[in-house]
């Protein structure tokens, strides 16, 4: 039996410092008529803190889970009802051939920066294509509404997968967290979109080197479509143990989103766009997705070494980066069309890898 190492710092709240940072959320006067009403939510939201209510609303598991009988939330329940609807759609060979068109930035006029992101100029270009193209239909994924739409929050990774891969649950069974007033978390409706896409486009800009705070929250909730487990009964939930058992007995790694197309393209204005468009396509390939061909993944720079403040203006005269979104678009459109019709077939499509980790 493998030890479950234990030993880092504790993390509880005593009730007033719990408080304290519940209340901190209604600082703004106009709550201070209902500052009675308030403690009254306050309390109960203490209630559910101390006795970790991560579901408070649950249904037994039933048939087709390894332990019918076991408690499992309502929500989880949901959003693994949506994964296995997309499924469905993506597999229906007589509904439309569907793209996943990913927004990286966090930038938007819609607040503090004041001014729309390049990026999303560039997707509105790799858009167009796709439209014009009869039987596609365009999802566009828009990652800045994270930091200027109210209330819409993505969760970091709580890496549950370095404990054992079974314990990383698909979908993400780690939020909602109720008690910790983890809610609303998004990655429950971006993950069918995921599903139901046949190909992927990612537009990014580079920040330090990476992808943007937002697109790497996606990407880290992202590690159980690589490897998770579709049944949380067989842990009992987030039993580290039972999951380190399981994952030893033998684990299959089921890459949930293999057998898609996608296709990349990164800009920046001083360094690192290289650096980033090889990382993008090195995770996409290692969930199993397919690149599209040699122009589905560019990395170019716009206004290079010249002011923010003109950037803008710069892509305006890059028409030759313009072009080079264009035809990242028209090749993934073409992959889409050979995975559909069986004629893309990756070489080495029937090889068993032998650490499928």
């Amino acid at each position: 039996m493998v030890e479950v190492r234990k030993g880092m710092p504790p993390v509880k709240l005593d009730e007033a410092e719990f408080k304290k940072r519940y209340l901190s959320r209604f600082y703004d006067p106009a709550f201070e008529p209902l500052t009675v009403e308030l403690e009254k939510v306050a309390n109960a939201a203490w209630d559910a803190y101390s006795h970790n209510r991560k579901a408070p609303r649950t249904v037994k598991a039933g048939p087709g889970f390894a332990d019918p009988d076991y408690d499992m939330s309502i929500e989880w329940l949901d959003a693994q009802a949506a994964i296995k609807d997309a499924q469905r759609r993506f597999e229906d060979a007589t509904g439309p051939s569907r793209i996943l068109l990913i927004n990286g930035s966090t930038r938007s006029e819609h607040t503090c920066p004041g001014e729309m992101s390049k990026s999303w100029r560039l997707l509105e270009t790799a858009d167009e294509i796709i439209r014009d193209e009869p039987g596609f239909e365009c999802d566009i994924l828009n990652l800045s509404v994270l930091a200027s739409e109210f209330n819409r929050v993505i969760y970091p990774c709580k890496s549950c997968v370095s404990t054992a891969m079974p314990l990383c649950h698909w979908p993400c069974s780690c939020y909602p967290n109720h008690g910790l007033q983890q809610n609303n978390d998004w990655m429950n409706e971006i993950y069918p979109r995921w599903v139901a896409a046949h190909g992927v486009i990612i537009v990014s800009p580079v920040n330090w080197y990476q992808v943007s705070s937002a697109f790497k929250l996606m990407m880290d909730r992202l590690v159980c479509a690589d490897g998770g487990n579709p049944d949380p009964t067989s842990t009992h939930g987030k039993n580290a143990q039972e999951a380190k058992q399981l994952e030893l007995a033998g684990w299959s790694y089921p890459r949930h989103l293999a057998g898609r197309t996608f296709g990349v393209f990164v800009h920046g204005d001083a360094a690192g766009a290289d650096t980033l468009r090889r990382i993008l396509g090195d995770w996409l390939e290692d969930i199993g997705l397919v690149a599209a061909g040699h122009l589905s993944n560019v990395d170019r720079y716009i206004g290079y070494l010249r002011p923010y403040a003109t950037s803008h203006e710069d892509l305006d005269k890059e028409t030759a980066t313009q072009e080079d979104v264009r035809n990242v678009a028209r090749a993934v459109v073409q992959a889409v069309k050979q995975l559909r019709n069986g004629e893309l077939k990756p070489p080495d499509r029937r090889l068993k890898d032998p650490r499928p980790k």
